[in-house]
This record gives C-alpha cells, structure tokens and sequence, in this order.
C-alpha cells in the first residue's frame, strides 16, 4: 500500500519502522525542519517505563498496554542500526520522614490497582543501600520491578535510521486529515491509508490540550545510579532516571499550559532542591541541558485510537507516550505489519 502518516513524533516513527518492514510505501509529513528538530515532546521524556507506578492516574488499559510495550521494546530496538539504552530492572519510589502519609495513600492505591506479582515491594534501608547506594535521603522505598527506562533522544534517532526507505516530509505540516487524504498547504494528498498521529496539531479535528513539561539534564560523574527513582511528596512527584554519559534526568513539572518557553524559576528551584535531596553526591553535578514541551492530552487523559477505512488516529498519549506507543501501534496495525 501507499502509506501517508501525519506525524513524524514518537508513534510517527515507529509507525514508519513497521510499515516499512512489511513492504508499504511510506511517506511521513511534519512540520519540523528536519529529523533532529525536538517539536515533538517524545524527544522531551526522560523514558521511564513505568505501567505500575502510572496505576496512580491511569486505568487499567494503560497498565496492560505498558506490560506489552515492555515487552515489544527489546524487539523494536533489535530492528535499529544505531545502539539505545534500555533498561528493565525495575524503579524504585522513594519518600521522606514526614510524608509517609503521602507515600503510604500512593502505595496503597498501587497494592489495590496492581496485579500479583507486580506489586510495590517495601525495602529495608539496607535493601536500599544495595540496590542504590547513591540514594541517601529518604528512608522510605518500595521496589517496583516490573518498570524500566529507555534513552529517549537515542530512540528517536535510531527510529528514523532504521526506517530505511520512508520518505520524510519536512517542513511539511498537515492542516487535516481524513481518510485516504492528508490536506496539506500545497493541496490534498491521497493514499491508500493514512494515520493521524499529530498530537496538538490534531486540532480542531481532536479535542487535544497542550500540558507543559520540563526537564533537566544533569552531568553527574561519579553517581551510580541504575533505576529511575521517583520521589513522593505531598505537592508534585519528581522523578530521577540515569543516563549513559554520567546524565541524570531530572523532571517533571506538569502544568495545565501550552506555553512552550523556557524552564521557569520555580521548576529549576523545586525539582532541583528535591533532586538533591534524594542523591546528595548531585550537589556538584552540572546543569548542562534543560528543555520544555507539550505533551498532547484528550479531556479524560486517556489514550484515544480510531480505526477506520482508510484512516487510523492515535492521540491522546499525555505522560504515556514512551510506556504505550509500542503497543498502541501493534494494535493499529494488525492487519498492516509483519
């Protein structure tokens, strides 16, 4: 078939790997200059891999689909040409004296939402020690060890070189989509199929809202950490994920905005001093990279899939992206893919 995608994000990507390896015609449209320009937020997320810690916002669905894109993951990476970071030994979350209270309502929410043998595991402080020496704060954590991480801005990159044959169309933004057609500044284009993967440019054929995210990079030499580690406090979850290159990850703010300007004060302030409160060795390491995105939610936070003759949409992935595309793909493409 000739393949038209809108969108060359996270889910555009890997649509275009997928199609691709079964032999279609594949062109991919994006109003980005080129491959490595970071418009779309999946180049913003750290890449925790985490179905049972998002039990706190999200449902079941998102669980299931997170447990199978951990699976599809070392799959989809094997298929690459470049190397990716990926991880699956768990993540921990963490709490301090004085917001057991917090931490324990989470957790619990966690053991009542998670199936046998996901569950989070409450670990002794030498437990902790072991499997984190650098974690020194908290005297509270709980193991979860059915989650991971994967290196974002590597996965993006090795998925456009690893779609040998797509014809990327940059500088090319989709104005709508409907089936077999993708209308475009320069006239509609029709395929024989067409998927609509544009995150906030869905609009306003979607009911999709920007949500502000932030992010830090620090370069931390000498801090070993192995798994994501998220704090829990009383007014926003930071969270810390390692990276090859002595990088930690620090992040999130979640705001109900779509500006997309800099880091603000207050972000750098709270989740920089929570950070450190966590790994105390961060206090020398260096802020060398700090970014800001949308991330594309629907009224119910909740991922949306339409299938129909001729097209196929996929919105809505919110704080998900990373955790769900893998699987949001298999099933839009059951009868399409290898």
């Amino acid at each position: 078939m000739k393949v038209g995608i809108a969108g060359a994000g996270l889910l555009g990507r890997l649509l275009a790997l997928r199609l691709r390896a079964a032999g279609h015609e594949v062109h991919v449209f994006d109003p980005a200059a080129h491959a490595e320009a970071r418009g779309a937020a999946g180049w913003t997320a750290a890449g925790m891999l985490s179905p049972v810690a998002e039990l706190e916002c999200a449902d079941e669905a998102v669980f299931r689909m997170g447990l199978r894109s951990l699976e599809l993951w070392p799959q989809v990476l094997a298929q690459l040409p470049l190397p990716v970071e990926f991880d699956a030994r768990g993540s921990l979350l963490v709490a301090h004296r004085g917001d057991e209270s917090t931490a324990r309502g989470i957790v619990d929410l966690l053991l009542r939402k998670a199936p046998a043998g996901h569950a989070p595991q409450q670990l002794a402080p030498a437990a902790l020690r072991e499997l984190e020496p650098a974690v020194q704060g908290p005297p509270h954590a709980w193991l979860l060890p059915c989650e991971g991480r994967i290196h974002t801005v590597q996965a993006m990159q090795a998925l456009a070189a690893g779609a040998a044959g797509t014809h990327w169309h940059w500088d090319s933004p989709v104005t709508a989509v409907e089936p077999g057609v993708l209308r475009t500044a320069g006239g509609d284009l029709r395929f024989d199929l067409v998927f609509d993967v544009r995150g906030t440019g869905a609009r306003p054929q979607l009911p999709v809202r920007g949500v502000r995210g932030e992010i830090f990079w620090l370069h931390a030499p000498g801090v070993a950490l192995q798994r994501a580690v998220r704090l829990l406090h009383p007014r926003h979850r930071v969270y810390l994920v390692p990276r090859a290159g002595d990088i930690v990850v620090v992040g999130a703010s979640e705001i109900e905005s779509e500006d997309r300007s800099p880091v603000s004060l207050r972000s750098t302030v709270e989740l920089l001093a929570a950070a450190h409160s966590v790994i105390p060795e961060l206090a020398e390491a260096r802020i060398v990279h700090s970014e800001s995105n949308l991330r594309p939610a629907l009224p119910d936070n909740l991922p949306h899939l339409e299938v129909r003759d001729g097209l196929v949409r996929i919105n809505g992935l919110f704080r998900h992206g990373w955790l769900i595309a893998p699987a949001l793909v298999e099933q839009a493409l059951p009868e399409h893919s290898a």
